[in-house]
């Protein structure tokens, strides 16, 4: 096993200590000891083999977001607008949102899933305020028994509960609200878990369609993924070119107890916070990085570093609460696409740069969320929500078929794509020249 011993660590056993002296140094030693006790509860619940991996659509998944209703109603964060008004703050059954999503396998036809996602609000304090928000969200679902999507097929149906991926996210989530509940901020707090995010960012893609509160009232969104298995104080966070002022949130938000951070301006990546991203809106994305683990069997709760998760939260907790009290909102600005972050899924090296909508519904063409910033498809004049019908040629039904197609072109070459846009799906011919990532 990897050893844990880390900065961060050293700092909360001291802080944890009997030799805490001052009244602040006792406050965090009280709050460390009370969110790792539950950060490792609500992470081993999850992740049980009760729930079989929490795959979208199955009943251990529902399994799951009952569980996180129920935390919900003990923290009494209040329902989200459109539910049942006879149903007050402590009523589990009100924080579930029912949705359908489609999920796509190559060479089947599109599956029907019923699942849901999660969310609460916590009230701001500010009356001016109060009614804009800020996002903090992480998706609960996992692979389940399947051998889609998982790196050990050889493992047939064993569960893969996902340990890491993501109840760590969902943990850290759950661990945020107690404290921002606490002590709320001066905008109010939409707490959200996702379904449907490992077929492809489902269960988010319909949350921003179809939001329990405006678009145009959310300030930023902070999403988890993946935050569960810290080495060396390291840490990535994408998003940080997102904002004019997020890297210098980030910046200081780090200075307390500060992790070794990659700070990584994109904001789309392979992750929920790409929904939003595709919004306009400002995100930050905490992740620990992958490991040998990863969609594996292998990923369960007594490999998880509860310790250094903490630090995460820590982290994250003050950026929430610089964004949530800060008198304006965040000047939100496009970010270069980096080479980590998920772009045009390609099997060869002509990068197209637009942003698949995975949460698409089960019609016929690709549809994008967005394109990268100064990539050719943005170049192009191709825009979020635009369905993809040919691309050079080639008739496109799902995203198996734009992927195949664009492995057949090289960089520089010049290519006819076919898409139908806006409500009255309008076809439209844009000519693209492809480059190489980067390029």
């Amino acid at each position: 096993m990897t050893s844990f011993t880390s900065r961060c660590t050293i700092i909360a056993a001291i802080a944890l200590s009997a030799g805490c002296r001052t009244p602040a140094a006792q406050t965090v030693a009280s709050t460390s000891i009370s969110d790792s006790a539950q950060v490792q509860r609500d992470i081993e619940m999850l992740a049980s083999d009760d729930f079989e991996g929490r795959r979208t659509g199955s009943v251990g998944n529902n399994r799951a977001a009952d569980y996180l209703a129920s935390r919900y109603a003990a923290l009494r964060l209040e329902p989200t607008p459109g539910k049942d008004p006879s149903c007050a703050a402590g009523c589990a059954a009100s924080y579930l949102l029912p949705i359908v999503v489609f999920e796509s396998i190559r060479d089947q036809p599109p599956a029907r899933l019923a699942t849901q996602n999660v969310a609460g609000i916590i009230r701001g304090t500010d009356r001016a305020l109060r009614d804009e928000y800020v996002v903090i969200g992480a998706h609960f679902d996992h692979l389940g028994r399947q051998t889609v999507g998982a790196m050990d097929p050889h493992s047939g149906d064993a569960i893969r509960n996902g340990a890491d991926d993501n109840a760590s996210g969902s943990a850290a989530v759950l661990s945020l609200a107690r404290r921002l509940a606490l002590r709320p901020t001066k905008r109010s707090i939409l707490i959200t878990h996702f379904s449907g995010e490992e077929q492809g960012l489902l269960g988010s893609a319909r949350f921003v369609e179809n939001p329990p509160v405006p678009l145009a009232t959310m300030v930023a969104m902070v999403n988890f993924d993946m935050v569960g298995r810290m080495r060396d104080d390291k840490l990535i966070v994408y998003g940080v070119a997102t904002a004019a002022e997020m890297k210098s949130i980030l910046d200081s938000a780090n200075a307390s107890a500060p992790l070794r951070l990659t700070a990584v301006g994109d904001g789309f990546g392979p992750s929920d916070h790409s929904s939003f991203y595709s919004k306009d809106l400002p995100v930050l994305h905490f992740f620990t990085d992958s490991h040998e683990d990863y969609h594996r069997a292998s990923d369960d709760a007594d490999k998880i570093n509860v310790a250094g998760e903490v630090c995460v939260i820590d982290l994250a907790e003050r950026a929430v609460r610089t964004i949530a009290d800060r008198p304006t909102r965040l000047t939100f600005t496009k970010a270069p696409a980096s080479a980590r972050a998920a772009s045009s899924p390609s099997t060869g090296s002509a990068y197209f740069g637009s942003i698949p909508d995975m949460g698409a519904s089960d019609e016929d063409g690709m549809r994008i969320s967005g394109v990268s910033a100064g990539g050719p498809a943005e170049k192009a004049g191709l825009k979020g929500g635009d369905l993809i019908v040919e691309f050079g040629g080639k008739p496109v039904k799902n995203i198996y078929d734009y992927t195949d197609a664009i492995g057949s072109y090289k960089p520089g070459d010049s290519i006819a794509v076919v898409v139908l846009r806006g409500t009255a799906r309008e076809r439209i011919t844009i000519n693209v020249t492809l480059t190489r990532r980067g390029g």
